[in-house]
């Protein structure tokens, strides 16, 4: 689930970064507040990355996909942007967990067999 996660918040990260650069030219909103919000978003789709496989990382994903699609009221573009990462995201997890558990199951084949030689 790892790998998959992290994929779509890198991915995510660089959406993040593109959308400021658009806002930035939306006179009505201000540089500084702009690339603070952008700047924080971006840095927790990075540490969310590690956290993704503990307790409430998943749900802080979930968070994150909530405040891209919400980041459609400044770029309205971000509306379908911020849905098809959640849909992303959503499968990241759900696949990532069946992978998980494939690999478990493997891994609990292999230690049956090393054990009955």
């Amino acid at each position: 689930m790892r790998t998959l996660c992290s994929g779509t918040l890198i991915g995510e990260f660089f959406i993040i970064g593109f959308a400021g650069l658009v806002a930035m030219k939306d006179d009505d909103l201000s540089m500084s507040v702009v690339w603070t919000v952008c700047g924080v978003a971006m840095l927790l789709s990075v540490l969310l990355c590690g956290l993704v496989t503990r307790p409430g990382g998943v749900a802080l994903g979930w968070v994150l996909q909530l405040g891209l699609i919400a980041s459609g009221f400044f770029v309205p573009m971000m509306f379908v942007v911020g849905v098809l990462f959640a849909g992303l995201w959503w499968a990241s997890v759900h696949y990532g967990r069946k992978v998980d558990e494939a690999k478990a199951r493997f891994a609990a084949m292999e230690t049956e067999q090393a054990d009955a030689v």
